[in-house]
Order: C-alpha cells, then structure tokens, then sequence
C-alpha cells in the first residue's frame, strides 16, 4: 500500500498484536459479527473525516471490510490508514462499540468472494451474491472490490 501514516501505531503497516491490538470485548461482538450496518469513518487527504455506512465481518481478531477500487473511503484509506468503525444495536443505540484501527492489508484477492460472503451475512440469503442481489449485476464490469483487513488499536464501549 502506498502512503504513510502520522499514528505511530500504523507506521509500517505491521500491527504487534502484543503491543498494538486490542481485543474486541465479548459483550459486543454480536454488533460486529450480526447484519449490522457499521459506519466506517477515514480521512480525507485535506485531514476532514469522511463517513460511509458499510457491512463487515470479522474473522479472528481482524475486521474486514469490502469497498470498490477509486472510491474515495477506498483512496482514503490508501493514504492513511487510520479508521473508526462504530457500530450501534439497533434496539438500543446508547449500546455501541467503537473501533479505532490501522487497515493493514487491501488486496483485490478474494475480494470478489468476500463482497458474496457479505451479501450472504446481510441479506439472509444462503445463495446471495453481491453483484446481483445487493447491487445491479451490470455493475460487476464497471467496479472493482477491494477487500480490507483492519486491525483494533483502541475500543470504546458503552451499554
């Protein structure tokens, strides 16, 4: 990934999980790992915040993302890394988490495959595709997905 990062925490892009990453407390897990639409906070080469609703998922201890290659979260994060998720419980929006973290990989491997995963986890779907049922098949030939590993440095939780 080309850029660099004024968070020490992200210089290099190589996150210790001893020294860096925080875990993500159990209480919350299910707002992370349920079909809820997070918001996906970057910075804008000017240093102003941009905030998009996304889906995630997390495998392990990271949360991935998948945005489309020359979108400007996409761009943002490329050049600087720094991002905030927040996710909230719908029932109960004063029950949230904040995740601040370091993207420590975008690859447009398996990406395509991930998208699917997601449409899967946020439709209900067992068979559901990304392009075709989330978005217009037509677009798959315009737009390009790039997924995008992010690794926990800070957390806040409350409720």
């Amino acid at each position: 990934m080309a850029g660099t990062s004024r968070d020490s925490r992200c210089e290099g892009r190589q996150i210790e999980r001893e020294t860096r990453m925080v875990e993500l407390p159990k209480s919350h897990l299910d707002l992370i790992n349920g079909a809820n639409v997070v918001a996906l906070s970057t910075v804008m080469p000017n240093g102003q915040p941009q905030t998009t609703p996304v889906w995630c998922n997390r495998h392990g201890e990271f949360i991935y993302i998948n945005v489309m290659k020359g979108f400007r979260k996409e761009k943002n994060m490329r050049l600087n890394p720094r991002v905030t998720i927040l996710a909230y419980d719908p029932k109960n929006v004063l029950r949230n988490i904040e995740i601040r973290g370091c993207v420590i990989e975008m690859t447009e491997e398996g990406a395509v495959e991930h998208n699917d995963e997601l449409a899967r986890l946020y439709l209900g779907k067992s068979d559901a595709r990304f392009f075709g049922d989330a978005v217009p098949a037509k677009l798959a030939a315009r737009y390009t997905p790039v997924r995008v590993k992010i690794a926990p440095t800070h957390v806040r939780v409350e409720g």
